[in-house]
């Protein structure tokens, strides 16, 4: 029988917003979570008595389950799934610890979704800066499973219509531009992830995106990649897969080195052992 796994918070927030975060369910009873509405960033929700309905989704997938105190809700998910292969634990203290700890989360009421719970995005073809960047924190923050159609301008809305999918950075849509903010603003702002990390990466797409590159100086570097590979790739959707693993290393920057400075060795500076 596989052992009982937990991960805390602070674990999990390091892996939130990575490639490598797991897949995350709250299984939370409806009482609790209308009591307070918000969901760890990319988590989905889904019935704790229904969780064997998942099983063929999530092999070979690593998965957190959450429930309100990460007690016998998640921890017997958690156990269900293992018991059919699938490596999942729950986390430990549940939305409750998670808030206590002042971590991001996501009002749920935000995330425009389609009636079948999903998220179906569409904008303007041939994307550059933010949209490639909107895209990308939707996939790393709020829905995994997003889709994006790119259209011809003159048909996104439409398109919208039609297919239930919501329009972004597009003039007169709700996600988009606001004053000297781009669309990628709107969305941290919306989905209330005004961390400092995201705020640092936002400044520098705000600069690339409305050519103030003198706002940040890594502006001139993101812009001149986004150009890059909108040459490179004539498929937006492939252009997208490249542009979420750029905005990830922009993303770890802005978290975990934005201080930090690369300084090539003179070439007469001796070298010395261990250096």
């Amino acid at each position: 029988m596989p052992s009982f796994k937990q991960i805390s918070v602070d674990q999990l927030s390091r892996l939130i917003g990575t490639p490598k975060c797991p897949i995350i369910i709250d299984v939370s009873i409806d009482e609790d979570f209308n009591l307070d509405p918000y969901l760890i960033p990319s988590a989905r929700r889904h019935p704790h008595k229904r969780i064997i309905e998942l099983v063929a989704e999530l092999q070979h997938q690593k998965v957190i389950i959450i429930c309100q105190k990460g007690l016998k809700l998640s921890a017997g998910a958690a156990a269900l799934l293992r018991s059919h292969g699938v490596d999942a634990e729950n986390l430990e203290g549940g939305n409750l610890e998670w808030r206590e700890a002042g971590q991001p989360r996501i009002p749920d009421a935000n995330i425009p979704r389609t009636a079948t719970g999903s998220t179906l995005w569409v904008c303007a073809h041939r994307p550059k800066v933010d949209r490639i960047a909107c895209p990308w924190l939707i996939r790393r923050f709020v829905d995994p499973a997003a889709q994006f159609l790119f259209v011809p301008p003159a048909e996104v809305e439409a398109v919208g219509e039609k297919y239930d999918a919501t329009p972004f950075d597009m003039a007169g849509t709700f996600w988009s531009h606001r004053g000297e903010k781009c669309s990628f603003d709107t969305m941290i702002e919306e989905f209330e992830l005004t961390t400092e990390p995201l705020l640092r990466l936002a400044n520098v797409i705000r600069a690339a995106d409305t050519d103030r590159l003198d706002l940040a100086p890594e502006a001139a570097g993101l812009l001149a990649a986004s150009l890059g590979l909108s040459r490179l790739y004539r498929n937006d959707l492939e252009q997208l897969d490249a542009g979420i693993a750029l905005y990830d290393a922009f993303y770890r920057w802005a978290r975990d080195a934005g201080t930090e400075a690369h300084r090539h060795p003179r070439a007469d500076t001796p070298i010395t052992e261990g250096g």
